[in-house]
């Protein structure tokens, strides 16, 4: 089973992380069968799975009956929650709790964005109260709306130095690792360089001790936008597309269901039926 050593033993062994997200039981299936490290169910449901604009709209509760999904279907994973937009802001008590709700759930852990003083008192909490915790720094899409906008972030020495402080403050309260997103690859490579804890990158280039990404956006199912970070290995949209036009037509051209989709009426009383 995986847990938070392994994560710091794949790093300690110099072993690249692989991390993806998963909303669903059969996605994070998969996941397991491909050897995935990590599973984030991550606020990123809220437009891939929901439809909504943005994560801003995504509550606890939606995020636990998605946890829940995941952790039956990757069972001795190392599943992590994403805490949403304002489910951890209010008060550390609102915090622990609602952790401690994604907890009971079947996450293994949580992700928190940000590092201030509320956040570190809060990781603090929640590994006293033997909840893992995973940092999240650079561009941190919750606080979207005062970054201005999808920025890149640590562009500067002077910025670099800044989210290295914070990452080393989110290592000290006790956060087992943490999320660099859209940096410079040779910043994240100095902040890595310079923790204990593995770093995970998304859109932060190749140096980090392991990388995260939309498991929708890898695969092409997801197509309203993609990141500029992201390879795509498929495209399942197309295949699905290509899929469902051809049930269509032949269900139209009475092609669809065949004998071999069908059951069989048992002889004698198929007979009755006519005889009737």
């Amino acid at each position: 089973m995986k847990t938070v050593s392994t994560f710091q033993r794949l790093k300690d062994n110099n072993e690249k992380i692989s991390m993806l997200t998963a909303y669903d039981y059969s996605t994070a299936q998969a996941l397991v069968k491909a050897e995935i490290d990590g599973i984030l169910v991550g606020d990123s449901l809220a437009m891939v799975a929901l439809g909504y604009e943005n994560t801003y709209n995504i509550t606890i509760d939606e995020m636990l009956i998605f946890i829940k999904a995941v952790s039956k279907g990757a069972k001795n994973s190392f599943i992590i929650g994403d805490m949403p937009f304002m489910s951890y802001n209010l008060s550390v008590e609102q915090g622990l709790s609602n952790a401690s709700a994604m907890i009971k759930s079947g996450a293994s852990a949580v992700k928190l964005e940000g590092c201030n003083r509320h956040i570190l008192t809060l990781v603090k909490r929640c590994v006293e109260s033997g909840i893992p915790v995973l940092g999240h720094l650079g561009f941190t899409p919750q606080l979207m709306n005062t970054i201005g906008g999808h920025k890149i972030q640590g562009k500067t020495a002077d910025n670099i130095e800044i989210i290295l402080k914070s990452a080393k403050k989110l290592e000290e309260a006790g956060c087992f690792g943490v999320v660099l997103e859209l940096m410079p690859a040779d910043s994240a490579k100095y902040i890595t360089e310079n923790l204990r804890i593995p770093t995970i990158g998304i859109g932060a280039g190749k140096y980090c001790s392991g990388q995260i990404v939309v498991t929708d956006d890898i695969l092409g199912k997801f197509t309203d936008f993609t990141p500029k970070f992201v390879k795509k290995y498929t495209n399942l949209s197309e295949i699905i597309l290509s899929g469902a036009q051809q049930y269509k037509k032949e269900v139209k051209e009475g092609i669809f269901p065949s004998e071999k989709e069908s059951f069989e009426l048992d002889y004698e009383e198929k007979e009755k039926l006519l005889a009737n």
